[in-house]
């Protein structure tokens, strides 16, 4: 009888001492998932913030691959800016205008595009560094007299490219009534209608033109400077951290600069203005 008490109490002790095993293993795995919870916010914010940075069809400085990435030399050193300043870039391919509309309302954080846009007063911050010089050209037929004064557009035909708005200078264009302006669908259209006879002139830039100036005939397509400004990188001031951001650009470029991953940093200098130019948009 007392063997059998010794043992029912030996079974006893060892369910008690299973079931205190698996509490202190419950125990253990609780704690350890708590511990993985509570450290998985932090490991996101820790992760690479996204950026949503507009672009526009302006190649070869931006533009749309056929499978819908965004490419173009300005792109690429977008891209390298961004990682750099601990960013991940989410590009995002708009019209023009678009752009103009999401960066006064911040539905877009940064647009790498061109300085000096007069609607865009009041709405954006540049950024210090520009890694490139961009030219508007005045283009032409051989043989035509080359444009010296933006007075010469006077009882022309202007050819200009769809969606463009130079700047705000498509809106002088329009208003004035004795320049006529008919649209392009693109560069290579706008370079045929001229060499049609479609237009007078040309407004158009010059490295997206030069990009399409691969047929035989086009060695009859002449150039006249008219506005030179700079690229730069566009923060929207509807984002409180919109100083912020453009620091760390800035300060991410120079560092690129010293490893020779982006081209140095210029010096900056009022670009050309061909005479005559209207005042609003220089």
């Amino acid at each position: 009888m007392h063997s059998r008490s010794i043992n029912v109490a030996d079974r006893v002790f060892s369910r008690h001492f299973r079931d205190l095993n698996w509490l202190a293993l419950f125990f253990v795995v609780f704690l350890f998932s708590t511990t993985v919870a509570s450290e998985e916010p932090a490991e996101r914010a820790a992760s690479p913030k996204t950026l949503r940075i507009a672009y526009v069809e302006f190649p070869p400085i931006t533009y749309q691959t056929n499978d819908g990435e965004a490419a173009g030399s300005f792109i690429e050193i977008t891209r390298k800016v961004a990682e750099e300043a601990g960013y991940t870039p989410d590009f995002i391919y708009l019209p023009v205008s678009r752009v103009y509309l999401y960066l006064s309302k911040g539905q877009i954080d940064v647009w790498p595009g061109l300085t000096e846009i007069p609607s865009l007063g009041g709405e954006v911050l540049e950024s210090w560094v520009s890694p490139m010089p961009i030219q508007l050209s005045a283009w032409y037929i051989e043989g035509r007299e080359p444009l010296e004064h933006f007075s010469q557009l006077h009882d022309k035909t202007v050819i200009v490219i769809g969606g463009y708005t130079y700047a705000g200078l498509i809106n002088w264009l329009n208003q004035v009534g004795n320049i006529r302006v008919t649209e392009a669908p693109n560069h290579r259209s706008a370079i045929d209608m001229l060499k049609r006879k479609r237009g007078d002139y040309l407004l158009d830039y010059r490295q997206p033109v030069h990009e399409v100036l691969n047929e035989p005939s086009d060695h009859m397509i002449r150039e006249s400077e008219v506005r030179t400004r700079n690229l730069a990188w566009l923060f929207s001031l509807a984002s409180p951290r919109a100083a912020i951001l453009r620091d760390e650009f800035d300060d991410a470029y120079l560092r690129l600069v010293e490893s020779r991953e982006v081209p140095e940093v210029r010096t900056l200098a009022p670009g050309f203005v061909i005479p005559g130019f209207p005042e609003k948009y220089r």
